[in-house]
C-alpha cells in the first residue's frame, strides 16, 4: 500500500514539480487500488496524476504562506529515499 502522503505546503525551499507528482501519484494510487500500471490503467492513471499535479501545484501558489514549516519531510527529501530511488535507477 502506498505510504502517507505528506504536507507540501510551507516547506522550505517550496515543493518541487517531483514531489507534487510524487503526492499526485499516490493519491491516485489510493483511490484506484492501482498498483502495477498494465496497458488497460496505463494511460487513464497517468493522465490522472498530471492533472492532479497541476491542480495541486496551482493550489499551493495560490494559498498564503504558513505560520509553521510541516511536522514531517516529505520522502523524496529524506536521505534513505534517495538512496532507494538510486538503487532502483530512478
Amino acid at each position: 500500500m502506498c505510504r502517507n502522503i505528506t504536507v507540501l505546503r510551507g516547506l522550505e525551499p517550496s515543493a518541487t514539480a517531483e514531489e507534487i507528482e510524487a503526492a499526485a501519484r499516490q493519491y491516485v494510487r489510493k483511490v484506484t487500488g492501482v498498483q502495477t500500471l498494465s496497458d488497460a490503467t496505463r494511460e487513464p492513471f497517468e493522465a490522472a496524476v498530471a492533472e492532479i499535479a497541476t491542480i495541486t501545484a496551482r493550489l499551493l501558489g495560490e494559498l498564503p504562506a504558513r505560520k509553521q514549516p510541516p511536522t514531517t519531510v516529505p520522502p523524496l527529501r529524506r536521505p534513505e529515499v534517495r538512496a532507494r530511488m538510486a538503487k532502483q535507477g530512478r
